[in-house]
């Protein structure tokens, strides 16, 4: 399906720097403790016919320097967020302005054949 609107570069590039800093702190977070703070682990109770039981280890917290990048990545999402909210580029469009984001999302993938 062709696009339906003509997005100014500036507000691609935007988009498109928002879904990869979106799946680089989503990649990062995977390599975080499971708690900011020290926590103690836990192990849950045997569930009734299941031997499964559910458990965590002791998480140490976040170190300085992960709890730093993980303020930057936030701080860098929110920053990228307004701007693609805010761009002057929404204020001239009168149709379906939702529609538009929605189609913004997906404007850097390649077309379908």
């Amino acid at each position: 399906m062709p696009p339906t609107y003509d997005f100014p570069q500036d507000l691609r590039d935007a988009q498109l720097a928002l879904h990869r800093t979106r799946a680089a702190y989503e990649q990062y977070a995977q390599t975080l403790p499971w708690s900011a703070e020290p926590m103690p682990g836990w192990e849950g109770d045997k569930q009734l016919h299941s031997s499964y039981r559910s458990h965590k280890e002791d998480s140490p917290g976040y170190t300085q320097e992960q709890a730093t990048e993980v303020r930057r990545f936030q701080d860098e999402l929110r920053r990228l967020s307004a701007e693609v909210m805010t761009h002057p580029y929404w204020s001239t469009l009168s149709g379906d302005v939702v529609k538009a984001r929605m189609e913004l999302k997906h404007a850097h993938e390649p077309a379908e054949a």
